[in-house]
């Protein structure tokens, strides 16, 4: 037994931290390596890998980001604020030199190799950039004579144009789709909220005019007929084959023709193999994940705590739908994965970090805790 007697840093963490929650993110952890385990095999044996060469790096994965959730969870509000500072001023200078040195695939530069790891910069940048841009909107809340909303809107247009000329238009209007709801959550009036919908929507445009993969997709996905849908095809048919029950472990047909059944169509070989029951079983959980942190954060008495919660749950809820949405042909197709389920080592550890995050910021501080860092009037 933990005493609540006992006063130190573990027990105080014990016993502040919604273990609900932390229950609900470890589920949907071995969630991940159950399927990773079903639709990696296929992958790794048809580019002459192990079979298990995906799902061993997946639980690989598995470890840092349990250290990184568990350790982040422990932070206060000011430790999160000044963490994210430094980890944004390090994902905007590793994306810098992705655009310089990284490889181009396909016509973009999203990936660079360090110390033999590949990674994804503009993964970790958006957890730092949520809660510094939550923070910034607490302290024009709060004291309205500091010009916060610029820096904010300057912060959004620094990784907006980064992620534009990498390029990445998935990522850039996840990050617009998210400061958007927390500019609205701050108390902005909603005709700024429409406004800058506006302005994405003509961002979106833009990129349809002049960026041809982005024409692509849109066009593929108004007309199947007028390209390749392979794999958005094999994924419908996955969710068919499926049902509500599945066809059993291992027994899934589609996954092996598709080439990111393993990353951005995992979704749907769930489908195919646990059925479409497991499915809903899956988007319940997101959903409680990131309803149980808005309700957390709606009872903070604390600005920025409150702000930086909702900013994270609505990011780590967006990208999960967005990535569902994928699966079921709801919109056009775009390489996003899915929280702690799909295959990848940058989009773990950030996401472990993100709700990490989550978990500190939503943890019942004693009321004198929250009354102290109102009175400091700053989390520098």
């Amino acid at each position: 037994m933990i005493s609540r007697d006992q006063r130190t840093p573990f027990t105080e963490w014990w016993w502040t931290v919604d273990r609900v929650l932390l229950v609900a993110l470890i589920a949907l952890m071995l969630a991940g390596v159950i399927l990773s385990l079903a639709a990696s095999p296929p992958v790794a044996t048809r580019i002459g890998l192990d079979p298990f060469h995906f799902f061993n790096r997946h639980v690989l994965f598995l470890a840092p980001s349990l250290i990184v959730l568990i350790g982040v969870s422990f932070l206060s509000p000011r430790q999160i604020r000044r963490s994210a500072l430094l980890v944004f001023g390090l994902s905007v200078a590793l994306i810098v030199a992705t655009l310089l040195f990284g490889p181009e695939v396909k016509g973009a530069r999203r990936w660079i190799t360090l110390i033999g790891i590949n990674i994804q910069a503009s993964e970790i940048a958006k957890p730092s950039f949520v809660v510094l841009a939550a923070w910034l909107f607490s302290e024009a809340a709060r004291r309205p004579e500091m010009p916060a909303t610029s820096m904010a809107m300057m912060l959004l247009l620094t990784l907006v144009s980064l992620l534009v000329l990498e390029p990445d238009f998935g990522q850039t209007m996840l990050v617009l789709m998210v400061w958007g709801a927390l500019f609205f959550i701050a108390g902005m009036r909603i005709v700024w909220v429409f406004g800058l919908a506006g302005v994405a929507a003509g961002g979106l445009f833009t990129a349809y005019l002049f960026v041809p993969h982005v024409a692509g997709r849109i066009k593929r996905f108004m007309n199947p007929a007028s390209g390749d849908t392979f794999q958005v095809d094999m994924a419908s048919e996955a969710f068919s084959n499926g049902s509500w029950f599945g066809l059993g472990p291992g027994e899934g047909i589609a996954k092996r023709n598709l080439p990111d059944s393993h990353t951005d169509f995992v979704f749907a070989v769930a489908g195919e193999e646990f059925g479409i029951v497991l499915c809903l079983a899956l988007l319940a959980l997101f959903a409680f994940i990131v309803l149980r942190t808005l309700s957390r954060a709606y009872r903070s008495e604390d600005l920025f705590s409150r702000f930086a919660a909702s900013g994270l749950a609505i990011l780590f809820g967006i990208q999960a739908a967005i990535n569902m949405a994928v699966n079921l042909q709801l919109i056009p197709a775009k390489g996003m994965t899915l929280p702690f389920i799909s295959y990848g080592g940058s989009s773990m550890v950030s996401l472990a970090y993100g709700v990490g995050m989550m978990l500190a910021l939503t943890r019942q501080r004693p009321k004198t805790e929250v009354n102290a860092i109102e009175a400091a009037g700053s989390y520098a």
